[in-house]
């Protein structure tokens, strides 16, 4: 659900809690996921810069390489028991599958920012469908972990107060047509 839907988005954000989640993680160590990093020097500055002017509705960045997402694998053990454990035969598959689709370098325009209830982020598109031509390489061999559908994104950060979406759309909007 993205604010930009101003018809089925959030109508406020969701504020985020920086935590360990024992809950979640049940003592296991390491969480495996594909991702693709962002290592451009003008995009690395666009993301600061970005943070930057949203620092009073985001958590201090947390020293975190900006990257984009392109497959959840789930918590890394030997043997799958939980629905999201992620075994090291399922990495190899993975890694076969991937090697198989002998890919060209490709390119992945970007969106305006956009959010998330919880998260503002940056959009990557996927013209050519480069990232769908991983993602189903990845998938044979491991279900996705995912809560929700796959977007693809780089992440700017995390709300750390509560902010109404809807009156601040209405506000906008007015503001607009009084400049017409």
């Amino acid at each position: 659900m993205l604010i930009s839907d101003l018809k089925h988005g959030p109508s406020e954000t969701v504020v985020a809690e920086l935590r360990d989640y024992p809950e979640w993680h049940r003592h296991r160590q390491r969480y495996g996921v594909w991702i693709i990093p962002v290592n451009d020097s003008v995009l690395l500055e666009y993301i600061e810069t970005a943070r930057r002017r949203l620092a009073d509705l985001l958590h201090p960045s947390q020293q975190r390489q900006p990257h984009l997402t392109l497959f959840v694998c789930g918590f890394e053990q030997q043997l799958r028991v939980a629905h999201d454990d992620f075994s090291p035969t399922q990495l190899h598959d993975q890694i076969e599958s991937l090697q198989g689709l002998r890919s060209a370098a490709c390119s992945l325009p970007l969106g305006a920012p956009d959010s998330f209830a919880s998260a503002v982020f940056i959009p990557v598109m996927d013209p050519s469908g480069q990232l769908t031509r991983w993602r189903c390489a990845l998938e044979v061999a491991a279900k996705e972990v995912r809560q929700a559908t796959y977007a693809p994104h780089v992440t700017l950060g995390l709300y750390k107060r509560r902010r109404k979406f809807a009156s601040d759309c209405v506000r906008s909007m007015r503001r607009r047509r009084r400049c017409e």
